[in-house]
């Protein structure tokens, strides 16, 4: 219902980092350059990835996909998506992801991951194919930088037993290695935002659902409280919902744990007993409503982590589509109604239908409350079927930026 309370920035949480004056003026001097610099590099990449064919951000369609996102009640859309076919120059390989920012900068760095994390992830991948040693030991390296991330080796299994497939060894080869490029893509892309000259990332974070379906393999790297759902066939040929990630709350009892071991505080408020928040040691602040994110670096050292939770699926010809949104749609519709609604809509405008779906149970359920900001991507799984649309005609919500969205 709410991602973060804290909405003043830094200058609210008394653990902000202090600068000795001596060496002030050195690193603000650091900085200015690099602000000077960035502009023209950030904005060419963006250039740059608008270009690429299949790579698409705003709202629309294509033949495997449909997209939409809308600002709620709550002031500018923080909600990112992006779906990217031929992802990696790979035939066959569909990236997907939903981003949901937080705090003061959230709509930044939902943006700055959406453009950054699918290179990353895409240049881990070509480093490790090519690469003679393949899978290096992720479970020693990941560890090696935040005090919060060395108490969750727990939730990290090991490469060699993940997955327990039935396949060939090169097919489990390469699930590995994937696997292991989303743990690496999703720790450089934190180091990235930690550094960021223009972003300012201590109390402001993003969640990030994200998936890789490359032929019948679909691998998930799931971080906050977004979801990834599969609409399958039973033996009955009925439809069923299929949740493929877990909401990381902090009063998951793993994630909840790990916390209190960092000195972390979680609970809830009286006035939302269902909403656990995790707050710092001595101040309640930021009131964070998730266990994992990108970004949030005051509660970083107090048991938030942004190391992914990983899951696999073999698809079958059961399975029809994937949807991936923000909580603003998890908050008022369930799985099963939310794969009913998309199931029923053109696929033209399914991610649209279940959007406003989603605005009209907010109306409902929660007639006091703003309607939050909603996200959605429908991966549609079987793209050879007579049954899809073509790709949707530029019109004005999609050259607008989804930030920009009514």
């Amino acid at each position: 219902m709410g991602s973060c309370l804290s909405g003043a920035g830094a200058n609210s949480v008394p653990y902000a980092p202090a600068s000795s004056s001596g060496s002030t003026k050195a690193k603000s001097l650091s900085r200015r350059r690099q602000v000077r610099k960035s502009p023209s590099f950030e904005s060419k990449m963006e250039m740059w990835l608008h270009r690429i064919p299949g790579r698409m951000f705003l709202n629309g369609s294509s033949d495997v996909a449909s997209l939409f996102t809308k600002q709620g009640k709550k002031g500018m859309n923080q909600d990112a998506m992006i779906v990217w076919e031929n992802f990696g120059s790979k035939a066959d390989t569909t990236f997907c992801g939903v981003f949901d920012g937080h705090g003061p900068f959230g709509h930044m760095v939902a943006k700055k991951v959406r453009d950054s994390l699918p290179l990353k992830l895409s240049a881990q991948w070509e480093l490790k194919v090519s690469s003679p040693d393949g899978h290096s030991d992720f479970s020693s390296s990941a560890m090696e930088s935040m005090n919060s991330e060395e108490t969750s080796s727990k939730t990290i299994e090991d490469l060699k037993t993940f997955p327990k497939l039935k396949h060939s060894e090169s097919q489990s080869d390469t699930i590995l290695t994937l696997k292991d490029s989303f743990l690496k893509a999703f720790k450089f892309m934190d180091k990235e935002l930690k550094l960021h000259p223009q972003i300012d990332c201590y109390c402001s974070g993003t969640t990030a659902v994200t998936l890789v379906k490359q032929g019948h393999d679909l691998l998930i790297g799931n971080v906050g409280d977004s979801r990834a759902v599969l609409a399958t066939r039973d033996k009955n040929n009925s439809l069923i919902a299929v949740q493929l990630t877990v909401d990381l709350k902090p009063d998951l009892p793993r994630e909840f744990e790990r916390i209190q071991l960092c000195r972390g505080r979680v609970f809830a408020l009286k006035n939302e007993p269902e909403v656990a928040r995790v707050w710092l040691p001595n101040c309640d602040s930021p009131g964070l409503a998730m266990a994992r994110a990108l970004g949030d670096f005051c509660l970083k050292d107090f048991g938030l982590i942004s190391i992914p939770e990983i899951s696999y699926r073999r698809l079958t010809d059961m399975d029809e589509f994937v949807v991936l949104a923000t909580d603003g749609i998890w908050d008022v519709l369930s799985n099963e109604e939310v794969v009913d609604i998309v199931a029923s809509a053109p696929r033209l405008n399914a991610a649209r239908t279940l959007v406003e779906s989603a605005i009209r149970a907010w109306r409902f359920k929660y007639p006091y409350a703003k309607v939050d900001d909603c996200a959605v991507v429908c991966l549609f799984l079987d793209s050879n079927s007579s049954s899809y649309a073509t790709s949707q005609p530029a019109s004005k919500e999609q050259t607008a930026s989804p930030q920009e969205n009514p």
